[in-house]
């Protein structure tokens, strides 16, 4: 039995709770940039201002993109703080206002995310999911840039 856009169901529903997993880590990572850029204080507060919003406005995106190729698929992606708190690996930040303590809490974010994307990749594509495939190697390469800009910031 295939899917709409001709996956096997059974590789179909592993990808989707794959994306699930990712969906529910991109909500925290997203909450915490949302905290982080609320909160910041200190010298690189208008930098690190601007940055988060433009991180977290980028994961937003990223979150209904996640989402939409779960209903393509034929799941239901998650959609609740219960849900997402029970699924994620990436730990909530509370209260961060130091820069320091900021950026590394995003760099764990997005080490964790790609950690759940790379195995997305082998999954979508041992199913023929280009789809899939397309969407999450974008996102890795973007990731991994940042990754690096904000290593290079921390020294």
């Amino acid at each position: 039995m295939k899917t709409l856009v001709g996956i096997e169901t059974k590789s179909a529903n592993r990808i989707i709770e794959n994306l699930n997993d990712l969906l529910a880590n991109f909500q925290i990572h997203y909450q915490n940039l949302r905290g982080l850029h609320w909160n910041i204080k200190g010298k690189n507060f208008f930098e690190l201002h601007v940055k988060f919003e433009e991180y977290y406005t980028d994961s937003q995106i990223k979150i209904d993109e996640i989402a939409e190729r779960i209903l393509t698929l034929g799941g239901t992606p998650l959609h609740t703080f219960t849900d997402y708190l029970e699924t994620s690996k990436i730990a909530v930040g509370k209260n961060i206002t130091n820069d320091v303590e900021a950026v590394n809490l995003v760099v764990t974010g997005y080490k964790q995310l790609l950690e759940i994307e790379r195995e997305l990749l082998v999954v979508s594509d041992e199913a023929d999911d280009e789809g899939t495939n397309s969407m999450i190697s974008d996102f890795v390469s973007e990731q991994e840039k940042t990754l690096w800009m904000l290593n290079a910031w921390l020294g």
